[in-house]
């Protein structure tokens, strides 16, 4: 109508109109929380996680894992292999606690997911040595009390395993002087590759002793 005065309504009418609004608001959101509730009370109702499987070469062993899709490295070695040598820091790749080898080379597990890693090749502080044998570094942690608490210790092994294994192979750092000359066994060099490693304790001198008697060189080679 053109004319808003020729709409009339009475007081009754205008009341059922506003209920029926009200009731049309209202029913989506009572079927959302009813839903809500019943997912609550039957989990089986919810959503299930992407599952997937994977093949490792654990310390040796061949493992295969049936895995959370989002399950990291650092979960998938600690919570279905119960290998709880490397650790759980940060769990933001900051602290180097739970820092393994990969395919012969160190990484930081918790930053990467289980699942892209099919076939690797993974060594953990248990698969160094053992009590019994324990690998040459292992046994100069100890010699040079190479740690406190110990929280760090297999994360800073695995690490200074692999520290010497990039230098033999000529790998440079921030520090090396030369990008093609194999870097020296320098202390700059090897507190610079090993700075992803957090000790809170501060046994790092001593680290670095460790790190230089497995390496063969003189202390006074050190810069």
């Amino acid at each position: 109508m053109d004319d808003l005065s020729d709409i009339k309504m009475t007081r009754r009418e205008l009341l059922l109109a506003g209920a029926s609004a009200a009731t049309a608001v209202a029913i989506p959101s009572a079927s959302a929380a009813q839903g809500a509730t019943q997912g609550a009370a039957n989990p089986s109702a919810r959503s299930q996680p992407a599952m997937s499987q994977v093949t490792l070469e654990v310390n040796g062993k061949r493992v295969t894992l049936d895995l959370d899709t989002r399950t990291t490295l650092l979960d998938a070695l600690r919570e279905h292999l119960h290998l709880t040598g490397t650790k759980k820091g940060c769990d933001h790749g900051q602290c180097g606690a739970c820092t393994v080898h990969l395919d012969g080379r160190r990484i930081n597990a918790c930053l990467t997911l289980a699942i892209m890693h099919e076939g690797a090749k993974i060594t953990t502080v248990e698969g160094l040595g053992t009590p019994q044998q324990p690998h040459p570094m292992q046994r100069a942690f100890v010699k040079h009390d190479g740690y406190q608490c110990g929280y760090c210790t297999p994360g800073q092994i695995c690490s200074a395993v692999a520290v010497l294994d990039e230098i033999r192979a000529g790998i440079p750092s921030h520090v090396s002087a030369s990008l093609t000359a194999r870097p020296p066994l320098s202390e700059a060099e090897i507190r610079e590759r090993m700075s992803g490693n957090i000790c809170r304790c501060g046994a790092y001198s001593n680290i670095v002793e460790a790190i230089v008697e497995v390496a063969g060189e003189p202390a006074g080679s050190r810069a």
